[in-house]
Parts: C-alpha cells; sequence; structure tokens
C-alpha cells in the first residue's frame, strides 16, 4: 500500500499537467497562417478584458514571418476615436504552431485553423505573483462569423479553463482598421 500511494500520486499529477497541455494544429503551416485577420470573438479572465470586453469591436492583425519564421504581429484595436497600434513578436518553440513571446512572458498555441476563414489561438500569459492570464481568441480572415464557427469556439472555452462569462463577440468595426505594414 505504501508503494502504491506514491506510484498514484505521480500518475494523477502527470494525468493533470497532459490535460493542462493546450493542443496545436497538426502540420500547422506558418506560411499559410500568415496575412490578415480579424479577432470576432475572444474569452479570457484577465481583469481589463473583463472590464472593456462589452465596448471592444473587432481588431485587425496583420501576421508577417521573419527570416527566422517566427510571427511579427501588428495589431490595430479600435478605441474611442482612433486606432491603437501594438506590435508583438512570437518566437518559434520547439512545438510547431506553438510561439512564445518572451518580453511579454507569454505563450501563444494556434490550436486550430483552415488557413483561409478561421484560426482558434490560445494565449497564456505568465506574470510573476498573479494568477496567469488566459485568453482564447477567434481569427476569421473577413469580419464575419458564422453561427457554427462561434459555436466551436463557445465549445473550446472550457477546455482551456475559461467559463462562456469571460465571452465577447467582438462586433465589425468600420474605422481604425487599416492594415499596418
Amino acid at each position: 500500500m505504501m508503494v502504491t500511494l506514491p506510484s498514484l500520486a505521480l500518475a494523477l499529477l502527470s494525468l493533470l499537467r497532459a490535460g493542462a497541455e493546450v493542443p496545436v494544429q497538426s502540420s500547422f503551416s506558418a506560411e499559410k497562417f500568415a496575412g490578415t485577420w480579424h479577432i470576432a470573438a475572444a474569452a479570457s479572465n484577465c481583469s481589463v478584458f473583463l472590464k472593456i470586453k462589452d465596448g471592444m469591436k473587432s481588431a485587425t492583425i496583420t501576421i508577417s514571418l521573419t527570416p527566422e519564421d517566427d510571427l511579427d504581429m501588428k495589431l490595430v484595436w479600435p478605441m474611442l476615436d482612433k486606432g491603437q497600434k501594438f506590435e508583438l513578436l512570437f518566437q518559434r518553440s520547439g512545438q510547431t504552431g506553438h510561439y512564445v513571446a518572451a518580453q511579454e512572458k507569454k505563450d501563444m498555441h494556434v490550436m486550430e485553423t483552415d488557413y483561409s476563414h478561421y484560426a482558434i489561438v490560445h494565449q497564456l500569459q505568465q506574470n510573476g505573483q498573479e494568477r496567469p492570464r488566459t485568453a482564447l481568441q477567434l481569427l476569421t480572415r473577413e469580419q464575419d462569423v458564422t453561427p457554427q464557427l462561434l459555436q466551436r469556439f463557445k465549445e473550446l472555452i472550457p477546455t482551456v479553463g475559461l467559463t462562456k462569462d469571460m465571452l465577447a463577440v467582438l462586433p465589425k468595426s468600420d474605422h481604425c482598421t487599416e492594415v499596418i505594414s
């Protein structure tokens, strides 16, 4: 019995760790993933996101590849009367479809994509003592999202530890949508 308990505890810890890993798109192609996307929906446990999510609109993301095959992401978020611009560099990790932004202590996993219509992306940001910030984003090539795709996105929310009350379906934005070059 004494030998069995440590073995059982070790097995349970291994299962918990395996369950916490985020799946990535099989045979992910960064070249096909590059281009312009719109954030059609998002869910996050970030307190700032939760405060402003009901007033947010769809953002535009332009993804290009660096010579090292890292992802250079340029975002434009419509805020009040102007667009707020952000730029992030996600470096390749050892796993295809998994990228790391070291400065922001952020992991990004491309969970699934068909490259031409949608992508579902998971981000995890570690900030020292705070609980990790988790975000799930539904990216679309056009600003429109089908009910079936939105339903698929909603099904994934609890699988990454988020709840449906953390969801924001972002309406189209007709300003601050220019692509950053």
